[in-house]
């Protein structure tokens, strides 16, 4: 199983986790919503397996590019 990591394409601040460790996930479903200019806009997954770690918890601060979470696809 080839290991892909999730990574968002904005700065700002978790504000819901909607995915869990160990739980199965769909190509294009959310694992996660960062807050950025008062939106919440979902990192999706990039592709169908299970989810391995979610690296981030509510209220982390996130950068661009930063990886929160990996999927064994």
């Amino acid at each position: 199983m080839a290991e892909i990591k999730i990574v968002t394409e904005v700065a700002g601040r978790i504000c819901a986790i909607a995915a869990s460790a160990g739980g199965d996930i769909g190509n294009g479903d959310d694992v996660v919503f960062v807050e950025a200019m008062k939106m919440e806009i979902p990192v999706a997954s990039p592709a169908a397996g299970r989810i391995k770690t979610i690296l981030v918890n509510v209220d982390d601060i996130v950068t661009e590019g930063q990886t929160i979470a990996t999927l064994e696809a």
